[in-house]
C-alpha cells in the first residue's frame, strides 16, 4: 500500500472544507500550474470546478451591471419626466389653465391616467366631487385617505396599490385604476390640508418599494405654484 503524499490531518480538512481551496486564489493558481506537466484527471476536474465558478461569478458581476445600468438609465428618465411636468405646470398664465394643464400636459408627460387636486373644507355644503380636477372633501379627510384610517402619520409621499377606497376620486376611471402615488401638501398657514393624488392603469407605477425623492420636489414646486395662485 502506497503510502499517502499529504499528511492525514491536511487532508482530512481539506476533505471536510473543500471550499477553502476553491477560494483561494494562490492556492488556485498553484494547482492549475501544475497541470502543465501533469495530466492526472484529478487536478483536470479540479481546473474544470474553478473555472465554472469564475464564469458563475463573472455572469453575476454582468448581471448587476447591467442592473446598475438599467435603473440609472430609469431614474435619468423619471428625473427628466418630472422636470418637463413642472416646466409645464409653472407656464400657465391663469388658474384655469394651471387646473386644465394639471390634468391634461402635465397628466401626460407624467404617463399617470388620473391626477385629481383634494382640497378639505369645514363647511359641509360645499363638498363637491364633480370637477375634472378639484374634489372639495370634509375636514380630516387627506389624513385618513393617505393612512388608511390607521393610527399613523401621513407620510409626505405614499406609493400604493389602489384598493378602490377613493373610487370617488377618480370617477369613472376609478375600474381602471391600479396603483396610486398620494402626495400630501401644504397650502399655506391658514389652509387645511390637501393632497394630490395620481392614479395609474399600471400596477407597477406606483409601489410601496420605490423611491419618493422625485415627487417629494415635485410635491414642493407644486405647492409652490399653488400658493402663488391663493394669493
Amino acid at each position: 500500500m502506497n503510502k499517502p503524499l499529504m499528511a492525514d490531518e491536511l487532508r482530512e480538512k481539506i476533505i471536510a472544507n473543500p471550499d477553502v481551496l476553491l477560494e483561494d486564489v494562490d492556492v488556485m493558481r498553484a494547482l492549475v500550474g501544475a497541470n502543465a506537466d501533469q495530466t492526472t484527471g484529478n487536478i483536470v476536474d479540479l481546473r474544470s470546478v474553478a473555472m465554472d465558478r469564475l464564469e458563475a461569478r463573472f455572469d453575476r458581476l454582468e448581471d448587476t451591471h447591467r442592473n446598475v445600468i438599467a435603473a440609472a438609465y430609469d431614474n435619468l428618465a423619471g428625473t427628466n419626466q418630472v422636470h418637463r411636468a413642472i416646466l409645464r405646470m409653472m407656464d400657465a398664465n391663469t388658474l384655469q389653465q394651471f387646473l386644465a394643464d394639471l390634468t391634461g400636459e402635465v397628466a401626460d408627460i407624467l404617463r399617470v391616467d388620473a391626477i385629481r387636486l383634494v382640497l378639505e373644507s369645514s363647511v359641509p355644503e360645499t363638498h363637491s366631487n364633480d370637477g375634472p380636477t378639484i374634489a372639495i372633501m370634509p375636514e380630516n379627510y387627506v389624513e385618513g385617505y393617505i393612512t388608511l384610517g390607521r393610527n399613523m402619520p401621513a407620510r409626505r409621499v405614499t406609493l400604493r396599490e389602489f384598493h378602490k377606497v377613493g373610487a370617488a376620486l377618480y370617477g369613472a376611471r376609478a375600474e381602471y385604476i391600479k396603483s396610486e402615488a398620494c402626495l400630501k401638501v401644504d397650502l399655506g398657514p391658514n389652509q387645511l390640508p390637501a393632497m394630490l393624488v395620481m392614479g395609474s392603469e399600471d400596477p407597477l407605477l406606483f409601489t410601496p418599494q420605490q423611491g419618493t425623492d422625485l415627487l417629494t420636489f415635485f410635491a414642493g414646486v407644486f405647492e409652490r405654484v399653488v400658493r402663488r395662485w391663493l394669493a
